[in-house]
């Protein structure tokens, strides 16, 4: 396998460190050519350093700044700045593959300028699907660019279909930890703070991805995200509550047997696999012990407590600008979570009251999304300042 040239979009994040780690237990196989991140130049900086990196993007205006003055960065590495510096650096000729790791929808024009430039992208930003999965998926099969799944649930999928004929799949069993409020009564409920809902149990992640599992949000876009990468029914996909974040996710077969995909909680399985697909890397976290009990249990989730799910498939099967809709009432009611001026409880009411007072539509252009999702959180901003 020659060596494969990445950019990293939101390298400074979560997803970043761990492509970090794969990168660097593999370095015959992976090249990092770019950065980009928000505001933390020092610490791109020192991914520059370690890696050799030429190309850095700042998102941030104010720290691009900053980052030209403090003499951190070697004279031959070149800077870009804002949304115009996420393009540049997403199409670099020499790269060979996209990881879009960046939070929200600053990620959706990049990565489709990278398809349109014939990159393959290693997918962690579920927003692309949940907003625009129409969009990426067709422009990925008109320029034969891979799409490949960073997230451990839908890259386990992806590892138990491979071989596989689709007309042989019957459902696709996708796991959710369950957060750390999965046994909370109601009452517990009322109370929870932003720094409770920021602990997870078994994963380390970003901030609003820890709160969106808390609340099986994050199923919920998930289960938009399996639709676009694996081209089932909502009828064909389940969410099953699996608490140790052992088993990834399962492939159930029409003739009744199930393919699971198994390791510890780390995501640098997912995105070795990613990186380096169809070749495996070197292991970089340490594998299941099974010379020691392991415990694995399963149940249903309970959609009664968090509704969130159940908003999520009844915009799935709506279609159209429903999943916009129901990305962007979920991230406005996140953020107002955590700016300590929403009850963690509203967040869900939020959604669905944003997802029952907007009219919804197939949308032809990728303006059309972005109306539809700069609509939706005008619309749950309002609904989120009247509830107390």
């Amino acid at each position: 396998m020659k060596q494969k040239k990445l950019v990293v979009l939101g390298a400074t994040g979560s997803i970043g460190d761990n492509t970090i780690q794969v990168v660097r237990g593999n370095p015959e196989r992976l090249k990092i050519i770019g950065i980009a991140g928000k505001k933390n130049f020092e610490k791109l900086a020192k991914i520059a350093r370690e890696f050799d990196v030429k190309n850095v993007a700042i998102y941030d205006e104010d720290a691009f700044k900053s980052a030209m003055e403090s003499g951190l960065f070697a004279p031959d590495v070149k800077l870009y700045c804002g949304f115009e510096g996420l393009m540049e650096i997403s199409v670099l000729p020499e790269c060979d593959m996209l990881v879009a790791a960046v939070v929200g929808t600053q990620a959706l024009k990049p990565t489709l300028a990278a398809i349109s430039a014939g990159k393959d992208i290693a997918l962690a930003n579920k927003e692309l699907l949940v907003m625009a999965g129409k969009f990426v998926m067709g422009s990925a099969r008109e320029k034969g660019v891979q799409i490949l799944p960073l997230d451990s649930e839908h890259n386990a999928i992806f590892q138990c279909l491979c071989r596989e004929r689709k007309s042989d799949v019957a459902k696709l069993l996708i796991t959710a930890s369950g957060g750390m409020f999965r046994d909370y009564t109601r009452e517990q409920m009322l109370a929870i703070t932003p720094a409770q809902a920021l602990k997870h149990p078994n994963w380390n992640m970003g901030p609003k991805v820890t709160i969106d599992s808390s609340t099986l949000a994050n199923k919920g876009l998930e289960i938009i995200e399996a639709k676009w990468l694996f081209g089932v029914s909502p009828d064909q996909i389940q969410v099953v509550v699996q608490k140790q974040s052992l088993v990834h996710s399962m492939v159930q077969f029409v003739d009744g047997s199930i393919l699971a995909h198994m390791s510890p909680p780390s995501m640098t399985f997912a995105i070795s696999h990613s990186l380096l697909f169809p070749e495996r890397g070197n292991c970089v976290f340490a594998p299941l012990d099974f010379t020691k009990p392991i415990s694995i249990d399963f149940q249903p989730p309970d959609t009664k407590r968090f509704p969130c799910l159940e908003h999520a498939y009844g915009a799935l099967r709506a279609g159209g600008t429903a999943t916009t809709t129901f990305n962007a009432s979920n991230e406005v009611a996140v953020a107002e979570f955590i700016a300590g001026r929403l009850p963690w409880i509203k967040i869900a009411d939020v959604v669905g009251k944003t997802l029952e007072k907007s009219e919804f539509f197939d949308p032809q252009t990728l303006d059309d999304v972005l109306s539809a999702d700069s609509h939706a959180r005008a619309v749950a901003l309002e609904i989120a300042n009247k509830m107390e």
